[in-house]
């Protein structure tokens, strides 16, 4: 392994700030870093000698492959948290707009919603990570929370509950059971876990999520967050009754005084189901 590579994955070892997933993500992202910065010119670094203008050439570097703002904001999260760890804080802004990286759009423009793709997940050998990619799309899960899914916790007669310590911001919520389907699911999932979780007895957690990573590059299956754009979209049809604007409903401009209602309402349910702490999330998935 690389100097620095190792480095920064010890780095990651030593300082667990954070849950298991945002560890895991942190030094995944470290580790494409220090890749890059020997690709972009920059060798024999060591974890000490971060300095301003590698920042500049790896800014510069994501911007050049049209990375999104999302994401360009979590790499500069992991490189932040990478320069507080070794006592050189100021070599990087506090403010984005420095970088030129500007705010997210959380209004959406075009639906991301995505369907699962049952040819490429009958390719997937783990049943626990096969559950867990269903999961996700009949509840829309989080991608930890369908990991760490135990049905005997979870499922009740007309809904299901996420423990607090499953979630992102630690927000435990409830999501409606709507249809046989996700009832039959929620049976296979029982009949696996056997009393325990999706992740088999024999692993923990990040050891789990490498496996579902893995299966799922192997069958070319990636970025599943549009399996709850899906959900959110179709939870807005059951509940109002019409298309949301992303998909070509109508736009709240558009709505008359007696749908306005509904679709606050929708919107309200919809964000909590999702695990959103403000409503006005909603329209990431469903447009304005």
């Amino acid at each position: 392994m690389k100097d620095l590579n190792y480095q920064l994955s010890k780095l990651c070892r030593d300082n667990r700030d954070g849950g298991f997933s945002t560890q895991a993500t942190r030094s995944r992202i470290l580790d494409l870093i220090a890749s890059q910065l020997k690709e972009l010119g920059f060798r024999r670094m060591q974890q000490g000698s971060l300095k301003p203008k590698h920042v500049d050439a790896l800014v510069a570097h994501w911007q050049d492959q049209g990375i999104s703002v999302g994401t360009l904001k979590n790499r500069l999260s992991a490189l932040r948290w990478w320069a507080k760890k070794v006592n050189k804080p100021s070599i990087i802004a506090n403010d984005n707009d420095v970088y030129g990286i500007g705010k997210r759009e959380y209004v959406a423009k075009e639906s991301k919603a995505q369907e699962v793709d049952e040819t490429k997940l009958s390719r997937i050998s783990d049943p626990h990570v096969r559950l867990s990619i269903r999961l996700q799309a009949a509840f829309g899960l989080r991608r930890e929370e369908s990991i760490k899914f135990s049905p005997t916790y979870a499922k009740q007669d007309d809904h299901i509950r996420l423990k607090s310590s499953w979630t992102k911001g630690g927000r435990a919520r409830t999501v409606p059971i709507r249809n046989d389907e996700q009832r039959q699911l929620l049976e296979e999932v029982k009949d696996l876990a056997k009393g325990g979780s999706l992740i088999p007895a024999q692993l923990n957690y990040v050891q789990q999520l490498h496996r579902y990573e893995r299966q799922l590059r192997n069958v070319g299956m990636s970025k599943l967050h549009g399996l709850r754009h899906a959900y959110a979209q179709q939870r807005y049809l059951e509940l109002t009754g019409w298309k949301s604007p992303v998909v070509g409903g109508p736009t709240s401009k558009d709505l008359t005084p007696e749908q306005l209602a509904p679709d606050h309402e929708a919107r309200a349910m919809i964000s909590n189901e999702l695990g959103h702490a403000r409503a006005e999330i909603s329209a990431v998935y469903l447009g304005r």
